[in-house]
């Protein structure tokens, strides 16, 4: 996203719990202001907020924080409010629908979140847009598929782009030749500011999907070959996963989310967006493992 600002001659802000991580993943924006702040906290987000016009909210926690999301958005949503912010987008994924009833979905697919992890994505939703209702700001919320890239931190790809850069076995669950929707991640950062600088897009729900649908077993042979390797891997069902989430807490989260990798593949229609926005860029996965690949191999050797 800050690429797209600064393509756009936008100044930004970028908040985060850490100013040294911060200052190092913005080492290549020296104009960017940094802002160390808590935004489980209305102070923190007041202090996050101070001077600025329109938030876009992408903060992201691993499947064992999930439970920070609602708060976090309620201190964000109080913050901005007290700070005469007018506008927040909130960067969010599929989750909410739960199981899909039709195929692709829309954005007026019902949501029927039926893992712990879908509700309080669905509780982090409706805090914006109840906030967008009863006129305190404007919101709209943003709906991606998983994402990869080497900025991807807390998505499941990045283990499998790691794996296939350091030559070891990648990890892969549920059914492995089951189509899956990924997005380029830096194809977002675009699509969540040019619908923040319009004004006829607030208090409603949009949908940004990738370039196609692709399998594991696809995506990691994919990974491997860019990295200069034989793929090597090894795949885990859900009784495995479910074993292994005894002791290990990410797996014990996993589980409920197998459904995405062993049913109906979940595929948004972002129809909607592209009609809104007209060109929407869409990077092949041929290229965006390219550079995924590349950008960590020249992280690795430094």
């Amino acid at each position: 996203m800050a690429a797209a600002l600064r393509q756009r001659n936008i100044p930004f802000r970028a908040v985060g719990r850490n100013k040294a991580r911060l200052e190092a993943a913005f080492k290549d924006y020296p104009g960017a202001e940094l802002v160390e702040a808590d935004l489980m906290t209305v102070e923190g987000a007041r202090k996050a907020s101070r001077g600025m016009s329109t938030l876009i909210h992408t903060a992201g926690v691993t499947y064992t924080e999930f439970e920070r999301l609602p708060p976090m958005m309620r201190a964000s949503i109080d913050g901005a409010v007290a700070e005469g912010v007018k506008r927040i987008v909130l960067a969010t994924n599929v989750y909410p629908y739960g199981r899909p009833r039709t195929s692709p979905v829309k954005e007026d697919h019902p949501r029927e979140p039926h893992t712990k992890k879908g509700q309080l994505r669905k509780q982090q939703e409706d805090l914006l847009l109840e906030a967008h209702a009863q006129g305190k700001l404007q919101g709209l919320v943003v709906r991606f598929p998983d994402f990869y890239g080497a900025d991807a931190e807390y998505s499941f790809a990045i283990g499998m782009a790691q794996a296939a850069v350091a030559g070891k076995a990648a990890n892969l669950v549920g059914n492995i030749d089951l189509p899956h929707e990924f997005i380029y991640i830096p194809d977002a950062g675009p699509v969540l500011v040019d619908l923040a600088l319009r004004d006829d897009v607030w208090g409603e729900v949009w949908h940004c999907g990738g370039a196609s649908t692709i399998t594991q077993r696809q995506f990691v042979t994919q990974l491997f070959e860019a990295a200069g390797r034989k793929p090597k891997f090894r795949a885990a069902g859900s009784g495995l996963v479910r074993m292994i989430g005894l002791f290990d807490p990410f797996m014990r989260e996993l589980f409920e989310m197998m459904y995405q990798w062993q049913e109906t593949p979940l595929v948004l229609d972002d129809s909607k967006l592209r009609v809104k926005l007209g060109n929407v860029k869409k990077t092949s996965y041929e290229d965006g493992i390219r550079q995924t690949i590349g950008e960590l191999k020249a992280r690795t050797a430094k």
